[in-house]
């Protein structure tokens, strides 16, 4: 059996994969909405493969609700798609800044370094 930790990291490795993969999409100069349709439907399809984990994390959640509106404007979307691709990536870009937010931490205990003089 597969360690709990295993499927938690698996879970959000192919989470993470299905959102770089579409935002990338949706960053192509030539954007065609049914190209965009058909490889968003089959990296969902990975991500159907992997067992659901529970999330908790501010981030993940959000990642969990950018697939999922994605998924939404598939189905529901205007003529040329516009409107839903500037949100999209709109959104992306606030879910990457939430990322690195947390990636570059102010290092608390500096000023107890060893300081030798020099």
């Amino acid at each position: 059996m597969i360690h709990d930790k295993q499927l938690r990291i698996r879970y959000i490795r192919v989470l993470e994969k299905f959102f770089t993969r579409t935002v990338s999409l949706l960053k192509l100069e030539d954007f065609d909405f049914e190209i965009f349709k058909q490889r968003t439907l089959k990296n969902f399809e990975d991500t159907k493969r992997v067992k659901k984990v529970e999330l908790t994390s501010a981030y993940l959640l959000s990642l969990k609700k950018f697939i999922d509106l994605t998924l939404l404007y598939l189905e529901n979307h205007s003529d040329d798609f516009e409107e839903e691709k500037n949100r999209l990536l709109k959104e992306a870009n606030l879910l990457q800044k939430d990322k690195n937010q947390n990636v570059y931490k102010k290092d608390k205990h500096k000023h107890k370094k060893f300081d030798d003089g020099y």
